[in-house]
């Protein structure tokens, strides 16, 4: 594929949208214009502005001018906002426009954004991101799905947006992010937790080391299976201990809300009682024990 210009419209010029709209002006795109609502007015309206004019994009300020100065359209805005900014454009867009919705949003409200953007005959995707704009810029890896998915990649990839068409069922790639922020928006508010305690004791140092030494001793995959296939037989003793690292938080002030539903998770899994069920040996497969709880789960309901 090779690199054709297009007119580029960015719905949101935060923190993702200007990263995006500044590499591909950097990159050679020639026409990027950018709409959000705090431009012009409010207290990041100067830093938008200054962001804009650094960067060569032009500001508009309303959905009509946009959608008559963009072919294919980029929405960065947050993912509360995504079924709002669909409503807004609605009646100004037409047929030939791609509208591309990367907001971190689950997959039924990219389908709604679908719905309503449908009677404008739009072509529409969506796409998860994968990464932090901070590291990545324009660049950030981000998956794509939707009826429009491949026709925004063919458009984008050759100026390097790293745009990975997973399906053409809209959704499918916001779930992907939105199912792994468990994890890594997870993982944020546990080190939060983890660093709160562990500094206040005064062994933010020893604890972090520890925790480095145990995620370097294997590849990242290997400590997920292992913790999901020994969870169905240790997960009492770890509900316990967890238990016991909440009440150690709160003896230096910390309240271990992360913590505390960590033990209930645990303790969850150990009063499935699958211990008895894999005979107290840990199973093979990681799936085996996770279609064990989720089976759990199910007849628990």
């Amino acid at each position: 594929m090779s690199k054709q210009q297009i007119r580029l419209g960015l719905i949101g010029y935060g923190e993702v949208g200007s990263g995006i709209g500044s590499g591909l002006r950097k990159a050679g795109l020639e026409h990027v214009v950018a709409y959000d609502i705090a431009a012009f007015e409010g207290t990041f309206s100067a830093l938008i502005q200054q962001r804009a004019a650094e960067a060569g994009v032009r500001l508009v300020r309303t959905p009509n001018e946009l959608a008559q100065e963009a072919d294919v359209i980029i929405v960065a805005v947050p993912g509360s906002e995504c079924i709002a900014a669909a409503k807004s454009f609605a009646a100004v867009l037409d047929a030939h426009h791609v509208y591309v919705d990367i907001g971190s949003a689950t997959p039924r409200v990219k389908r709604t954004v679908g719905d309503v953007l449908a009677a404008s005959g739009a072509q529409v995707a969506d796409g998860g991101i994968m990464g932090s704009p901070l590291n990545d810029g324009y660049k950030i890896l981000i998956k794509g799905s939707g009826p429009a998915a491949q026709t925004f990649a063919d458009a984008l990839v050759p100026w390097g947006m790293r745009y990975d068409v997973v399906s053409d069922v809209l959704g499918a790639g916001s779930g992907i992010k939105i199912i792994r922020s468990v994890v890594m928006k997870g993982m944020e508010a546990l080190f939060i937790e983890c660093a709160l305690g562990a500094s206040r004791s005064g062994i933010e140092d020893d604890v972090f080391a520890s925790i480095a030494e145990f995620m370097d001793a294997r590849p990242f995959m290997e400590t997920v299976k292992f913790l999901l296939r020994t969870d169905v037989i240790h997960a009492g003793r770890r509900a316990e201990e967890a238990a016991m690292s909440a009440e150690a938080l709160e003896e230096v002030g910390i309240e271990p809300v992360m913590t505390r539903s960590t033990s209930a998770v645990l303790q969850r899994s150990a009063d499935m009682r699958l211990k008895e069920q894999f005979k107290g040996v840990v199973p093979d497969d990681y799936k085996a024990a996770v279609e064990a709880i989720d089976h759990a789960l199910k007849v628990s309901v």
